[in-house]
């Protein structure tokens, strides 16, 4: 893997001068960013996936969905459709992506739009509501959101990156300017102050921004209807994980700390699950003779699990989710949730709405 990134150099090269001259065009006025008067909220990051996007856009649904006529607008990454597209309670993932499907199954009185074009979704979007949450948007320089949140996650934040393709990055560190706050995710439970300014000279935060630190919050599991599984994790059982993410090492590692009889059968990010995905899954299953074992995806994964022809082999298996969120370190939340408050008070206009 180190020498073929060696040899992916050369292309990160190009990718990162592309992305510089697209920004500065963007930056420079050349290209068009749109601005709107509705408050629209951002959340993104500069490497390719796993920093927590989702259980942030959550996090904020929870925050303004009682107050605010709100939606969200993904790009729908994944799906089978093109255009612009509203999820229902009975979409699925490849209709909308994973991720919208999930937000509209948990937050069904919120809108979930998905749309390639964010100008034309967001157009859209605007007669009807006044909050607009973008996920996954940060190098989507055409829109210019009112606030944008940047994340990064704790576990690669330590490491040098390179750009894509011998890295991870989408594009280099200092299109954090663009970022009205940062947050550090999927830090551990407790951080020192030390550790935490060492943190912001790795992100090199500017003056004009804050900083917060949150960790992965595991909730209780539930099976796929939503219905609460009431017995502890212990040594005793062993579980068959079942995961396509990008990072699934934060959830290895809390299910270690209950058993170590774990048997991952680990995907790329997105995986769209197939018959004998499932199929290999069920056999290893029923030939485990562990008397006490079960099945656990992550609440993405899931939404990839209904398909129709799926759905014969996974009603046989007992198969739980694992919602997760995040919790704030350090008495960070009541900043955090002022200063987006304070954001969208302030660009909140009721009659936006008709």
């Amino acid at each position: 893997m180190k020498y073929l990134r060696l040899l992916l150099f050369p292309f990160s090269l190009i990718y990162g001068l592309v992305v510089i001259i697209r920004n500065w065009c963007y930056d420079a006025g050349i290209f068009k960013s749109h601005e709107f008067t509705t408050p629209i909220i951002s959340v993104g990051n500069l490497a390719v996936g796993g920093a927590g996007k989702s259980p942030m856009v959550e996090y904020l649904i929870r925050l303004f969905k009682d107050e605010y006529t709100l939606a969200t607008l993904s790009r729908g990454y994944g799906r089978e459709t093109k255009g612009y597209l509203t999820a229902t309670t009975t979409t699925t993932a490849t209709e909308t992506g994973d991720e919208p499907a999930q937000f509209k199954h948990k937050f069904t009185d919120i809108t979930v739009a998905v749309c390639e074009d964010r100008v034309n979704g967001i157009n859209q979007l605007i007669p009807h509501h006044n909050l607009i949450l973008m996920d996954d948007a940060y190098q989507h320089r055409a829109v210019k959101p009112g606030f944008s949140i940047l994340l990064f996650d704790y576990n690669s934040i330590t490491h040098p990156d390179f750009l894509l393709p011998a890295g991870n990055m989408r594009e280099p560190l200092s299109g954090r300017w663009r970022a009205d706050l940062l947050v550090i995710t999927k830090c551990p439970d407790k951080i020192t102050t030390e550790e935490e300014n060492y943190l912001a000279k790795r992100v090199k935060l500017l003056d004009f921004q804050q900083l917060f630190f949150t960790s992965i919050s595991y909730m209780p599991l539930h099976d796929i209807s939503g219905n609460a599984w009431n017995e502890a994790l212990t040594g005793d059982i062993t579980i068959f994980l079942l995961t396509g993410i990008a990072n699934p090492a934060p959830l290895v590692q809390h299910l270690k700390t209950s058993t170590t009889n774990i048997i991952h059968h680990n995907y790329p990010d997105h995986h769209q699950f197939t018959l004998k995905n499932i199929s290999k899954l069920a056999d290893e299953f029923f030939a485990c003779p562990a008397q006490k074992k079960i099945i656990i995806t992550t609440e993405k994964d899931v939404q990839r699990l209904g398909g129709q022809e799926l759905q014969p082999l996974i009603t046989q298996l007992p198969v739980f989710v694992m919602p997760i969120g995040i919790s704030f370190l350090n008495n960070g939340q009541q900043l955090f949730d002022k200063t987006v408050q304070s954001y969208v008070r302030e660009h909140t206009t009721n009659n936006t709405i008709h």
